[in-house]
């Protein structure tokens, strides 16, 4: 697998310095938001220079990354190390060397609880997948919402239908209501489709799996809290 077969420019990814990740999970893992500018070949590529905020992370030279990904084709990940920063038409680019192979990336794996509950959604505004980057997403108000049904969740995403066809890659924004130790919540979260076909029965209906990409600690908690609480009921209604 190579890196012209799997990636393209416009692409998202994350980058984590190697260290912590070779460490494994940890809470001062620091995990950077770009996307791919260009690529040379199979050893070399151009991504933009990350921001927080409204400043640019100056990553540095012969500084060593963990990448993954958010290629059409799913997540890869590899190892890769910058070799050059410098402006291109007043865009702020760093030039990274590929030193690993490439291979799917695996994300922690989270429980999947089945249920039927109704939610919304829309695509991404450009605006809002641009505040994603920057760590400061606030959803545009009064844009109208698609109606759909989770099928199944978790801490790391859903699993939905809707008679929309959302194609893989797409950034959206989704709300929905939890009932959560008898206080009702809503959440307002961005995720990017992973999956998408044809329902096999409904023919009229699309089956989308997601993951969010814009998501507090506290809110993924809450829902982690919440599949506990939903699974225990149902145990004990049987």
């Amino acid at each position: 697998m190579t890196l012209t077969e799997v990636v393209r420019p416009g692409e998202k990814i994350e980058l984590m310095s190697k260290e912590k990740a070779i460490k494994g999970n940890g809470s001062n893992r620091k995990v950077y938001v770009s996307k791919i500018y260009d690529i040379m070949d199979d050893e070399e590529f151009e991504i933009l220079m990350p921001m927080e905020g409204t400043k640019l992370v100056l990553l540095p030279v012969d500084g060593e990354f963990q990448v993954c990904f958010y290629a059409q084709k799913g997540l890869y990940t590899c190892f890769i190390r910058v070799t050059d920063r410098y402006k291109d038409n007043n865009i702020y680019i760093l030039l990274c060397e590929v030193t690993s192979g490439i291979s799917k990336y695996q994300r922690r794996e989270y429980y999947r609880y089945n249920t039927f509950h109704p939610f919304a959604l829309r695509e991404l505004l450009k605006e809002e997948e641009k505040a994603i980057e920057e760590k400061n997403f606030r959803a545009m108000p009064g844009i109208p919402l698609k109606k759909a049904t989770i099928v199944d969740i978790s801490g790391g995403g859903i699993r939905f239908m809707c008679d929309t066809q959302f194609p893989v890659g797409t950034d959206v924004f989704l709300t929905f209501t939890l009932i959560y130790q008898g206080k009702e919540t809503v959440y307002e979260l961005a995720g990017t489709i992973l999956a998408s076909k044809k329902h096999e029965i409904q023919t009229d209906m699309f089956e989308h799996r997601l993951m969010f990409i814009w998501i507090g600690n506290k809110e993924r908690e809450e829902i982690i809290r919440y599949i506990f609480e939903e699974e225990r009921k149902n145990r004990g209604k049987t």
